[in-house]
């Protein structure tokens, strides 16, 4: 699998929208240079209200492109970025990526996916409805989470739009990712 970087976004502040940037460094084992949630311990105001010590497994949040593009069906416009995330890709199905995959992406830079992005009310304050548009049930009723997925940064790197995306499965038996 390949996919590509849509866009790269920060915020230095605990704000729900990022702003796009023209390249983020991701640096190993903090996250994205200059972003409030970067850091060794969770960073997440809701995870450090229960236990400030936990490891942070939410140092990158990414997002498919392809999300926007269905919530654009159902009448809501995002943008990357609005949506708290740092990497908007395309091309990747990262919702059904397994807990471990390591995404390698422009030259240097190596994430890996810790789990799926648990969606906050804060989505209904940005554009109402927008939390159920983002959760789904499946066939057996299971709650479908699809506001994207997080990741801990193993090796350090600029990461720009246009950038490639490679996908390194890890070995099997592959686990479904989990919310963290």
């Amino acid at each position: 699998m390949q996919g590509v970087v849509v866009a790269v976004s920060r915020s230095a502040s605990h704000t729900f929208t990022k702003t796009n940037q023209p390249n983020i460094q991701l640096l190993a084992g903090l996250g994205v240079e200059g972003d409030a949630h970067s850091g060794e311990t969770v960073k997440h105001r809701s995870r450090v209200a229960v236990d400030p010590t936990q490891p942070n497994l939410r140092q990158v949040h990414l997002i498919h492109a392809e999300l926007h593009d269905e919530l654009r069906t159902v009448g809501f416009v995002v943008a990357p970025g609005e949506m708290g995330e740092n990497i908007t890709t395309r091309g990747i199905n990262l919702l059904q990526l397994p807990t471990g995959t390591k995404l390698h992406i422009g030259s240097t830079a190596v994430i890996q996916v810790t789990g799926l992005r648990n969606p906050c009310v804060q989505l209904n304050q940005f554009q109402t409805g927008l939390m159920s548009a983002v959760l789904g049930r499946d066939d057996q009723g299971n709650l479908i989470r699809k506001a994207g997925v997080m990741s801990i940064v193993l090796s350090s790197g600029e990461v720009c739009s246009g950038d490639g995306i490679d996908v390194e499965l890890p070995p099997e038996p592959h686990r479904p990712l989990e919310r963290v």
